[in-house]
This record gives structure tokens, sequence and C-alpha cells, in this order.
């Protein structure tokens, strides 16, 4: 009866997305869905449709047509999403967000939208570029019951294309999408440096926090003046670069700050300035020093002004959560392993795989029974928290035993079985 129970629940999970589909498409993508996360192999469709012919008795091409040209909108999917989403972990209070890019890797002169583009993972010491699909990704920073590192979960995504928006304009209208979709809510988006460039967009209700270079060219704010004719002044005195000011200052402060559920001590100094070749709004600099000196200092400008040095320290260390996200993505859910080329085929393969890894953590985190007592595994005897691996894992098996049940339901087995005993 549990095991029914726990399996309904995703069913459950799945119909409240079926409104954005057509009746036959619902069907098609049920099963496909399920039969993603069945296949053990290459998540291929056709890898797909032979785990997916158990659940539903549909003609193999239904489902290579799902992603290509069936009529439906993944930004609907999206919506619906992030707002069960927020139902449960953010009834009230600001919404973290996490805001960064990354590649999948698909080969071939025929797959739309593919591009050479700089791959991330393997350009630390020189630049190297790969083919493949330049996706832009906004999660979800999520706590979990069991403690530890934060979890985030994919709600929106965006597709790169050659001469097409920037990565600046593709994160602003996604920005500009969840907040219209959440009206009255406020959002805090913790990002690289490689999208400062968003301090200057008007984002309603959105406040960020993302690294400063070491060169910024940052000023004091403007003096207050008497009424008089003319332009009124935008900034103030020119301060020394970033990387001078931490050399420079003496009077750090020691604070504690909780980076990745984990408490640290750091040297901390702030001051309101502003960044004139970014934007003429007032933003807060971090300067974050490491007290034993091994590690890097830090630069960090965020736009809530509110915010104290410590949280935003804390806040920004918890961004590393969507790398996780990420290769999790890659390895357990296969985002990169659909073989679809034309239309809309590879941009809604990879953002179905992200929207479902959102979905395996919401059904687990939804049945606390699975996750409040894992099982003593003899290799890993100290092992306290779960991992994506171990939701995917309990999913399956679900799933499985879903199946294996509704087939042997169709006969008996052991009718013909004869009774144990010697012949007369």
């Amino acid at each position: 009866m549990l095991v029914q129970t726990i399996t309904s629940t995703w069913q459950q999970l799945l119909q409240h997305f079926f409104p954005v589909f057509t009746a036959p498409t619902a069907d098609v993508f049920a099963a496909l869905v399920s039969g993603w996360l069945l296949c053990t192999g290459r998540r291929t469709v056709t890898g797909m449709v032979r785990s997916a012919a158990i659940l539903c008795e549909k003609p193999h091409d239904s489902f290579h047509r799902f992603f290509a040209k069936a009529r439906w909108s993944m930004a609907q999917l999206w919506r619906l999403l992030i707002i069960l989403l927020v139902k449960k972990f953010y009834p009230s209070g600001t919404i973290h967000l996490d805001l960064d890019d990354t590649l999948f890797h698909r080969r071939g002169r025929k797959v739309q939208g593919a591009s050479r583009w700089r791959d991330p993972v393997r350009s630390e010491k020189l630049i190297v570029f790969a083919r493949g699909l330049n996706l832009i990704v906004l999660t979800l920073r999520v706590r979990p019951p069991w403690g530890g590192e934060p979890i985030t979960l994919p709600v929106n995504m965006r597709l790169r294309v050659k001469e097409g928006p920037t990565h600046i304009d593709l994160a602003e209208s996604m920005l500009t999408e969840v907040a219209h979709w959440l009206e009255k809510r406020r959002f805090i988006c913790h990002c690289d440096g490689f999208y400062t460039a968003l301090i200057d967009r008007d984002l309603p209700r959105v406040h960020l926090i993302t690294r400063m270079r070491k060169d910024a060219i940052i000023y004091t704010l403007p003096p207050k003046e008497k009424p008089r004719r003319g332009r009124k002044r935008v900034r103030g005195k020119l301060l020394a670069k970033p990387r001078e000011l931490a050399t420079l200052v003496r009077n750090f402060k020691c604070v504690r700050t909780v980076e990745r559920a984990k408490k640290k001590k750091r040297m901390v100094w702030t001051r309101k300035v502003i960044w004139y070749h970014v934007s003429k709004k007032p933003v807060r600099m971090v300067i974050s020093r490491d007290p034993a000196g091994k590690a890097k200092d830090v630069f960090l400008v965020t736009t809530d002004l509110s915010l104290s040095a410590a949280q935003i320290v804390g806040q920004y260390a918890g961004r590393w959560s969507i790398e996780e996200t990420f290769k999790n993505t890659k390895q357990l859910i296969g985002g990169q392993q659909p073989q679809c080329f034309k239309r809309q085929g590879p941009e809604r393969a990879a953002a179905m795989s992200f929207w479902l890894y959102s979905m395996v953590w919401l059904w687990y985190l939804n049945h606390r029974r699975l996750w409040s007592k894992l099982p003593r595994l003899p290799w890993y005897r100290h092992k306290r928290r779960p991992s994506f691996a171990d939701a995917l894992a309990c999913l399956r098996r679900q799933l499985w035993r879903q199946a294996i049940n509704c087939m042997s339901g169709q006969h008996t087995a052991f009718e013909n079985i004869p009774k144990p005993g010697f012949p007369k």
C-alpha cells in the first residue's frame, strides 16, 4: 500500500502539468518522462521509448515528434513548476535565485542551435572550445530539511544562439518572466562576474549579488549640494581600485558567516560606492578576506543596500550549488544524450532534463519516510545526507515496482505450479 501511495504522488505531480498539453500529448509526456527516469542506458528518445512502452502503448513516432513538433510551451511548464516550488519552500520572505550558464556537448552540424563555445569546465589553464548548446539556467535555492549544502532547482532556461540575444539579454528576460509569474514577491539573484551588467538593467523587484572586478573604477557617493541650476552630480571622488583598497584598508571587521552550511570567520570591509562604468546607481562593495591568509581576497557587490557584509558573503558562497546541478543533470539525468536535431527539439530536450531534475527533488522531498533514514551500506557507513543519486534511485525503484505489479496483475503466473508432495 505504501508503494502505491508513493508512486501515485509522482503521477499526481505529472498530472499537475497536463493542462499544458493536449489529451494525446499528455499521455506521451507522462510516459516519456517516466521512461527517461527508467532508462539505464543512453537517454536517447529510442531508449526512453523502450522503457515507456511498459507504461503507455503509443506509436514510436509520437515520442519522436514530442520534442520537435508537438504543440506545447516549455514556458508554461516552468511557470507551473516554480509556483509549486515557491508554495512549498518559500511561502513568504525573499526568494533566492542563482544564475549561470553551461555547455551541453552536441556534435554534428545539423543540431539546431548548436555552435562552438568556450568550454568552462576544461578551460582552467588553456581556453578550450567545444560544439554544443550554450544554456543560461536560472535556479531556485532551497535549504534541504536534513541540513548541509543548499540545493538549486532549475526554474527557467534560455538557449544562446550566435548572432542572437546576448547572455545579459536572455538573463534579463528570464528574471523579468519569473517576477511576472510571482507578483509582489522579492528576489535576490546570485551570479558570477560575467553578469555584472545586469546591475544597470531595470529588473522588477530583483536585487543582485555578484563579483566586482579587481580593477574596477569606483567613486564615492555624490555629496549633498544646495539646490542650484544645472545637472546634479551623479558621482563623488575617485577611489582607489578594489585591489589597491584591499592593501590600504586597515579597519577590517571580523564577522561570522554561514557559507554552504558551514560557519566560518571572515575579515570584511564594506562601503557604498558608484561603479560608474556599469551603473549610476549606488551599490554596496564588500572585500572579504581569509583570516588565515590562505585564500585570495574576494570582491563582491550588491544592489541591495540593506544587506550586511556577512549576509552578502554567505549568500554568494551558496552559488556553488548550481555547479552540482549542472553535473548531476549531465551525468545522472543524461541531459546531453537525447538525439534531437531539428526545430525546437534540442532546446526542448535540454530544458526538459533540467525540469526533470527539479521534479525528482520535489517528489523526494515530499516523502520524509524515504530520506529520514538512509540505508546503511558497508562501504559507506558514515553517510548522513542523501544525494541526488539517492533520490533518483528511489524514484526509479518505485516506478519499476509499479510497472512490475501492473504486468503481474494481468495473468496468474503460478496457477499451474504443482503442489509439493510425491506422486501417488
